[in-house]
């Protein structure tokens, strides 16, 4: 099914009676809901405020992982299931999750004992589902896999397999594979507040975007699934309610392949602040991260701090023969992360990364923490919880083994339009009917004309930032390269959709705009 704004939005108004189920917040957790409750036959609605995935779900590390950290904290079960869980996503969406090595790099007598150790029990954890045997690697072999590593002091290294994955991506395929079961799914949406009955939530006022115009839905139970601005809802609901979101900013660098040419992802345990340092290959570059400092104000396009961008620069050149600059960053990236305060952590990197389900004396559900590998069993716990608040016939889960929209096998992850699976040969189609669209925006990124009709005519993308931050990629993987193309999309939207220069040139303007925090001077 087509994803048509305006047709989903006038098939929302004509609706007559009750939603079973009302989402608000259109990012990982909320699209895993949407999927979720939909394919459980519960007619389903989700809102939000901007664009699907604008938050924290389109700048995430682009891991599908166990999480190592938590295994030094000693936080088992949270292990146990993201690593069920990433089994799982690698089964569900193949053409967009990838096995990668990791390889932490040994310059003391006792880490390679230590991690070797840790790796064993991450692999035990893993079980039936892990991706293949960590295991001790020689300093030759360490060097030949990653030849641009610092060898100074180096010893050795071992090796251990993660998942890896595009965020946004995944993103618009929940969109996709909710509307094929039926849910109404729309972006540019904005919830303003909750409908009550009794004291009871049972729907929400919301404003589009787009036209300004009010709109009220109602519903059995109503989801707050919004990420970093949780509390803003809550606050909705309950003027007095206390925050329960504690935001910390994770940042992350984006450079050239030539910095780590090797096909093994490195990673340092253990920073000067503590946090884990990443340098992965993703989409023919590297990104680099990621920071973790406290920030107090939710924000649609957070933006990295002078120290964030140091602080990477500097980890990166202690173990990068290349020694990234400034100047070699093709792009900074940040993203908030949704933490659940837990009594008086000090730190971010000690507050709860586990999901939090709370249900209101309202009846309003809120699902918060987590993160993108354990979307599906957070989904899973709150469609749950919502279909006993609101009365509805319980139906089982069926996510386990529910395959995403765009779902192929076999996919060959470096070849051309892979991202969209089984949606491929509609795009190859629309360039066999126009062949001019068969060409690259531009000569230094892979994206083809033809993939912004796609965008506009299939995944709801409504502006120009749309395409070129979460329908393809080219904001975080060359902020400039991303500016130079700006117009030229602009252009093919406005002839997909009918709009004139006027719209093309605040576009243009607009996306100037955001793209400025993405180029490092």
């Amino acid at each position: 099914m087509a994803l048509n704004r305006a047709e989903i939005l006038q098939h929302c108004v004509n609706k007559r009676g009750y939603f079973d189920i009302i989402i608000i917040g259109g990012g990982a957790t909320g699209l895993g809901a949407a999927v979720d409750s939909a394919s459980r036959g519960y007619s389903t609605l989700l809102l939000e405020q901007h664009d699907f995935s604008k938050g924290t779900s389109s700048r995430s590390t682009k891991l599908v992982h166990g999480g190592v950290r938590y295994l030094q904290q000693g936080n088992v079960s949270l292990v146990l299931e993201a690593l069920r869980e990433r089994g799982l996503l690698i089964q569900n969406a193949p053409h967009l999750v990838r096995n990668q090595s990791f390889i932490v790099p040994n310059y003391d007598w006792w880490e390679g004992p230590f991690y070797g150790v840790g790796m064993k029990v991450y692999d035990i954890l893993a079980g039936k589902l892990g991706l293949g045997p960590s295991k001790h690697l020689s300093l030759k072999k360490t060097i030949e896999l990653l030849p641009t590593i610092e060898q100074n002091g180096l010893r050795g290294g071992v090796i251990y397999y993660d998942g890896q994955f595009d965020d946004s991506r995944l993103a618009i395929n929940l969109v996709q594979t909710a509307a094929d079961h039926g849910g109404s799914l729309l972006n540019y949406m904005k919830v303003t507040e909750l409908m009550k009955n009794n004291d009871m939530v049972d729907g929400v006022k919301a404003t589009d975007q787009l036209s300004g115009k009010e709109y009220t839905f109602n519903a059995r139970a109503v989801i707050n699934a919004t990420g970093i601005f949780t509390d803003d809802v809550l606050k909705m609901d309950k003027p007095d309610a206390s925050n329960i979101i504690a935001l910390s900013q994770g940042v992350h660098l984006v450079i050239d392949r030539e910095f780590s040419p090797g096909n093994s992802a490195i990673m340092v345990p253990h920073t000067d602040d503590g946090r884990v340092l990443f340098a992965v290959p993703w989409n023919g570059k590297i990104v680099v991260g990621t920071t973790d400092t406290p920030v107090e104000k939710a924000s649609l396009e957070p933006i990295a701090l002078e120290e964030e961008i140091e602080f990477i620069l500097k980890h990166a050149s202690k173990y990068l023969t290349g020694n990234p600059k400034r100047k070699d960053v093709r792009s900074v990236f940040a993203g908030l992360r949704p933490l659940v305060k837990a009594g008086d952590a000090k730190s971010t990197a000690a507050l709860s990364r586990d999901h939090v389900l709370i249900i209101s004396d309202s009846g309003l559900i809120t699902i918060t923490g987590g993160k993108w590998t354990t979307y599906r069993k957070m989904a899973q716990d709150t469609i749950d919880q919502a279909a006993t608040v609101a009365g509805l016939n319980i139906r089982e889960c069926i996510t386990e083994n529910l395959r995403i929209h765009g779902w192929l096998k076999n996919v060959d992850m470096d070849g051309p339009l892979h991202q969209y699976g089984s949606d491929k040969p509609e795009i190859l189609k629309i360039i066999e009917e126009r062949p001019e669209l068969g060409q690259p925006l531009h000569e230094r990124l892979p994206y083809l004309k033809a993939e912004v009709i796609w965008a506009v005519r299939e995944e709801m993308a409504i502006t120009v930032e749309d395409i070129l931050s979460r329908r393809t990629r080219a904001l975080l993987l060359d902020a400039k390269a991303s500016v130079d193309m700006a117009p030229e999309v602009a252009k093919l939207m406005a002839e997909e959709t009918g709009k004139d220069k006027k719209w093309q040139d605040q576009q243009i303007q607009k996306y100037h705009e955001i793209a400025k925090a993405y180029i490092l001077t």
